[in-house]
C-alpha cells in the first residue's frame, strides 16, 4: 500500500442525503473524487500531469457499503494509492467515523493516465507514481 494517505473530514448534510435518507450513491462518488484530487493536488501530481499535458480518467469505480452514514455523521474518508502498472492506478478508499470503530464504506477506483491532446492511453511515468509511495 501507498504509505503516503491522505483524509478529509465531511459532516453529513441535508443536500448529502438521498430518498431514503442516507448518504446517497452519487455523492460517495463525488466525495471519491474530491479527496483524490486533494490528494492529487497535496503530493505535486496534478501540476505534473498538467506539465506533461496528460489527464486522470476513471476506468472504473467500486464501493462497497457496510452500513449508512446519515444526517448528523461525520465521516472521515481516507485514500491512498494501493498499486500501479504501467497504465492503470488503484486507489483506495475508506469511509470511517472519526472514532475509528464504524465503516461506512469502502471502495476502489481504477485511473488511467490519458494525453490530453489525443484520449490516448499514455504510460504512466516513474515521476509521478514516487510522488504517493
Amino acid at each position: 500500500m501507498g504509505s503516503n494517505k491522505h483524509q478529509n473530514v465531511v459532516a453529513v448534510n441535508d443536500e448529502m442525503l438521498d430518498a431514503n435518507n442516507h448518504v446517497g450513491n452519487v455523492e460517495y462518488v463525488r466525495l471519491m473524487q474530491d479527496v483524490a484530487v486533494e490528494h492529487s493536488d497535496s503530493v505535486g501530481c496534478t501540476r505534473i500531469t498538467n506539465d506533461l499535458g496528460c489527464a486522470w480518467f476513471v476506468r472504473a469505480h467500486s464501493i462497497e457499503y457496510k452500513r449508512p452514514a446519515v444526517r448528523g455523521d461525520t465521516l472521515v474518508i481516507t485514500t491512498w494509492i494501493e498499486n500501479t502498472d504501467l497504465l492503470r492506478s488503484t486507489r483506495k478508499y475508506i469511509f470511517e467515523n472519526e472514532e475509528g470503530t464504524t465503516i461506512y464504506a469502502t471502495a476502489e477506483t481504477t485511473w488511467i493516465l490519458v494525453d490530453a491532446s489525443s484520449g490516448r492511453p499514455r504510460r504512466i511515468p516513474e515521476e509521478l507514481i514516487g510522488l504517493f509511495w
